[in-house]
């Protein structure tokens, strides 16, 4: 177990890059985190249901690093909500396609919904071929999201960039339970659950965000 916890840490090295901005940088230097003490079910993919769908906190971490550089995700309470959604929607990384109770096109690690994986699609230059030959139908456009474990992981960070207003952004940034659950309401536009806010409050304690 400290094995696989040491090999964790060494891939995130941390959520956040050292080339941003310098609050990213006194965060990096406090809260070095490991994935897995977000999203312990990750150690393995041993057993998953869907083992094709499956990543490991140690394979998962690169390309949520690489989605906060993407997206200029710099403050530990954004990050916070980012992988606690993730993880909350897809049992600790071991889904990217909703199977219950399976909406046709729903998923990538924050479950979309098929209308946000096209807007989100088409907001990638690099798919632009492919997406006008898979045209609208929602399993060939999430298909093309999940085949690519940058934009698998890249698409919590594109939603909150996106599609949430400055508003729900600043309630991130604060750190505050009032701010994450107009995330949870507002923008995602779900249900605050006791199971979400245990997952958001882990997540906010490992990166070190105030109040935690």
């Amino acid at each position: 177990m400290f094995a696989s916890m040491l090999v964790v840490t060494l891939a995130l090295g941390s959520l956040f890059p050292p080339s941003l901005a310098a609050p990213t940088d006194t965060l990096r230097k406090r809260a070095p985190a490991s994935l897995l003490a977000m999203a312990p079910k990750a150690n393995t993919c041993a057993g998953a249901p869907f083992p094709a769908e499956c990543k490991t906190a140690a394979e998962a971490a690169p390309f949520i690093n690489e989605s906060f550089r993407t997206y200029a995700i710099t403050s530990p309470g954004e990050a916070a909500a980012l992988i606690s959604i993730m993880a909350f929607e897809t049992g600790d990384f071991k889904y990217n396609v909703n199977h219950f109770p399976g909406t046709p096109g729903q998923g990538t690690r924050n479950m979309q919904y098929p209308e946000f994986n096209l807007k989100y699609a088409q907001s990638i230059p690099e798919l632009k071929d492919k997406l006008a030959a898979a045209g609208t139908d929602p399993k060939a456009v999430l298909a093309l999201l999940t085949a690519n474990g940058t934009y698998d992981f890249g698409s919590a960070a594109w939603f909150l960039k996106t599609q949430c207003s400055d508003t729900v952004r600043a309630g991130l940034k604060s750190g505050s339970l009032a701010g994450w659950q107009a995330y949870i309401t507002e923008c995602i536009q779900t249900t605050v659950t006791p199971d979400r806010q245990t997952g958001w409050e882990k997540a906010a304690k490992t990166l070190g965000v105030p109040g935690h």
